[in-house]
């Protein structure tokens, strides 16, 4: 903006000023009148010195400031005068339009009052005609109104004379309202004039009225009516001034017994279960007719309840109580159905449906506030439903672990632990899945009972999970037979099967518990944290209902246990092994070695199984194996072994155990082996370990032998020959050698007379085995 414009809210607050002056009142008699010091440069002040205003813009400013103050107050009076030109002619035009206005105005008011006088004319000829019209027809009037009256005693009295006829009508065709209804119509005449003029009428009428009390006494208490028919008779006997209170105890006897028929079942059930899923197979079904007798029979009772509280104004509690005991049988039995393998939406019309009774019921029982009665109910009946939700979880999983036991017992399945432990991982994950989306409708449903057991219902759905997986940890352990109970699980069978099947399903639970730690809490709580999340008071005075990280421990304690379960239980049966083969031979006395002792077979068949099992279930680990290092010396091969060099030069015992001795000191400078390490869930530590833990074992059994010669010729030649295998078979190639090295080492010990094969024939033997084993294998396959 350059120097010589006036700001545009300035040239505003000007013009607002000189319009306020000009139309403005006088500002002598304004409250506030403006200040006798208004600074120097207000020029629309009316004590604005010009002379002053110059003197000083003269002295502060320069040429050049007076020059644009010149311009820009030039165009302020051009403006001025513009905008003061464009306000006197806009005056001017509403001046102009002010006029036309009352012109018209005028013009048009002049005929109004020549029309109002001559309505007035004519509404006061309208008043003296219709005056004259009431006057000429009063007496026809009040003629016609005798008349009326006349008729209308007439048509009484004619009622009378017809009433006996009318009720014995009403006796015929049963219709006892309408006979009560005209006897109590008439009843005030045949009072007045029953002794006189009407007598006959009057008694044929009580004689009538007397059958009419008879046949309702009757069907009041027939078991064939309607619980609606039974209080009508009630109702209408009362109508009759009949002492009804003395039938009091039997009409409630009556109606206690009917509650029987109210309580809802399996067909009033699959009914509404048929409604809620498929109206339209309604007509076709014939538990449609009973379902509909059912709510029939419920709107009776609540039309039974209504007269009864007419009937008898004291009987309020004995009917609450009834209603209160109807409500809770059909709640049981909604409780006993929810328990039941159902879906939540099945369990929703269910409860809709006895809700729906009981808002009939509570419209006519205020008192009794079933509404808040129901509640309790409902809770019992929800809780359980979700308890039962995940029993039946619980059921699946353990079916989908019988699998093991079926598939390796008949043998129908090729991988039956792979098999099993895919059905429980889906029994684990899919059904929990299934089971949160099924908890999801009962809170989006907007049944008024479950909007107030909102917060409940997401305690229930955490604590079902806690308290299920809780339940699952202690079946696996039951499973695993490392309690007292073991004997009842699936009946196992005794024996070498039995033994196998439980190791098959103690690996399967192993991976299974890895599963649900690993996967299977993660996915449960991310969905519960999505659309299960709150939980009410709970949360702040117990803590929280679901604590998956204790979970995720429980099942990680679990999966390590039944690792080394699952392993003591293969070690187990592979020492009863080496047992049998250790205590029934005489050692001392044993023969030369021909072959390979058949032990070595049954052991690496029993590795195989092993393996076999392993491979279905545990996935495999990091590819490292440890291969022996010749440089340290820690283990050596057959023919490095200290036991072999030198053999052909030493050739008695002297020599032998000079041998011995050597080996044992050289055992002192080799590279520690680790052998026991930490057991990881694979396929290939698994392994190991069991190989390892059986050449212990196999170390131990020898070291309790004597052997000759021939003995420890034996046990070098099927140390030798599993010594490939093993390797193999395991991960840790170092370790192997040792163990296999201490083995032979604890036989020399043991040894009267150490003195090894030679190795030639060791080769010999060795070589004869594998073409045996060659042979045998092609011929079974």
């Amino acid at each position: 903006m350059s120097g010589d414009e006036v700001p545009l809210d300035e040239k505003a607050r000007r013009m607002r000023d000189l319009l306020s002056s000009f139309y403005g009142p006088d500002p002598s008699l304004s409250p506030n009148p403006p200040s006798k010091f208004a600074p120097f440069d207000a020029i629309n002040s009316n004590s604005f010195n010009a002379d002053h205003y110059l003197n000083l813009l003269i002295h502060k400013s320069s040429l050049e400031g007076l020059l644009q103050r010149h311009v820009g107050m030039a165009a302020e009076i051009k403006n001025l005068d513009t905008d003061l030109q464009m306000l006197v002619y806009e005056n001017y035009n509403k001046f102009i339009s002010a006029t036309d206005a009352i012109k018209r105005m005028n013009s048009n008011i002049m005929g109004m009052e020549s029309n109002m006088e001559q309505l007035l004319e004519k509404i006061k000829t309208v008043q003296s005609r219709s005056d004259g019209v009431n006057t000429s027809l009063f007496e026809k009037r009040e003629h016609i109104e005798k008349l009326h009256l006349t008729r209308n005693l007439l048509r009484k009295v004619q009622f009378i004379y017809d009433l006996p006829a009318r009720l014995g009508k009403c006796i015929k065709s049963e219709a006892y309202a309408d006979a009560v209804r005209f006897y109590t119509g008439a009843m005030p005449i045949l009072k007045a004039y029953g002794d006189s003029s009407f007598q006959d009428c009057k008694r044929a009428s009580e004689e009538a009225i007397a059958i009419i009390i008879k046949n309702l006494q009757g069907k009041l208490f027939s078991d064939s009516e309607s619980i609606q028919a039974r209080a009508e008779a009630a109702m209408l006997l009362k109508q009759l001034d009949f002492p009804v209170d003395s039938l009091k105890e039997k009409l409630f006897e009556k109606l206690e017994q009917s509650l029987g028929d109210l309580q809802l079942k399996d067909e009033d059930i699959s009914r509404c279960l048929l409604m809620s899923n498929d109206p339209s197979k309604l007509e076709n079904h014939p538990e449609s007719v009973a379902a509909t007798v059912h709510e029939a029979s419920v709107q009776e009772f609540v039309e039974a309840v209504r007269a009864y509280r007419v009937i008898f104004p004291d009987s309020d509690k004995q009917l609450i109580k009834l209603a209160q005991e109807l409500v809770t049988k059909n709640f049981e039995t909604g409780e006993q159905y929810g328990k039941k393998r159902i879906r939540a939406a099945d369990l929703l019309a269910v409860l809709r449906m006895i809700w729906k009774e009981v808002l009939l019921m509570d419209e006519v029982l205020h008192e009794s506030v079933l509404s808040e009665f129901s509640l309790e109910a409902v809770q019992i009946t929800v809780k359980h439903h979700v308890a039962s939700r995940f029993s039946h979880l619980l059921h699946d999983i353990s079916d989908a672990l019988t699998k093991v036991y079926v598939g390796q017992k008949e043998g129908m399945e090729e991988f039956p632990l792979q098999v099993a432990l895919g059905a429980s991982k889906k029994a684990v994950l899919q059904g929990s899945m299934d089971i949160l989306l099924d908890f999801r409708q009962l809170l989006d449903d907007d049944l008024e009972l479950l909007v107030k057991l909102r917060e409940s219902i997401l305690n229930w759905v955490q604590e079902g999970f806690q308290d299920f997986f809780r339940e699952l940890h202690g079946r696996f352990l039951l499973l695993s037979g490392r309690n007292n109970s073991s004997s009842q699980v699936h009946g196992v069978a005794e024996g070498t099967q039995g033994d196998r099947i439980l190791a098959s399903l103690v690996l399967v639970l192993t991976q299974l518990s890895v599963f649900i730690e690993q996967t299977a809490i993660q996915r449960i709580t991310e969905e519960i944290a999505a659309s299960f999340a709150g939980g009410g008071i709970r949360l702040y005075e117990n803590g929280p209902a679901f604590v998956p990280g204790e979970i995720c421990r429980s099942f990680r304690s679990a999966g390590e246990k039944l690792l080394h379960h699952y392993i003591n239980l293969r070690n187990q049966r592979i020492s009863v092994l080496l047992r049998k083969r250790f205590i029934t031979p005489n050692w001392v006395k044993h023969k030369e070695p021909r072959e390979v002792h058949m032990f070595v077979d049954l052991l690496l068949q029993e590795l195989e199984a092993i393996e076999k099992e392993v491979k279905q279930v545990l996935p495999q680990g990091l590819l490292r194996r440890h291969q022996r290092n010749d440089s340290n010396g820690s283990t050596n091969s057959s023919r490095s072994n200290p036991l072999r060099e030198g053999k052909l030069s030493r050739t008695n015992t002297q020599k032998a155990r000079s041998q011995l001795l050597e080996t044992h000191l050289a055992k002192l400078f080799k590279q520690k082996v680790e052998i026991f390490t930490k057991v990881e869930c694979t396929q290939e530590s698994v392994i190991t370990t069991i190989v390892k833990f059986s050449l212990k074992s196999l170390q131990e059994f020898v070291r309790h032998q004597t052997f000759n010669r021939s003995g420890f010729q034996q046990i070098q030649l099927d140390i030798e020959y599993l010594r490939t295998p093993l390797k193999e078979a395991a991960e840790n190639e170092a370790a192997i050698d040792f163990l296999l090295d201490e083995v032979s080492v604890a036989a020399a010990e043991r040894c009267l007379d150490p003195i090894p094969l030679e190795q030639p024939i060791l080769d010999k033997l060795i070589q004869a085995k594998l073409t045996k084993s060659l042979s045998q294998s092609a011929v079974s396959s």
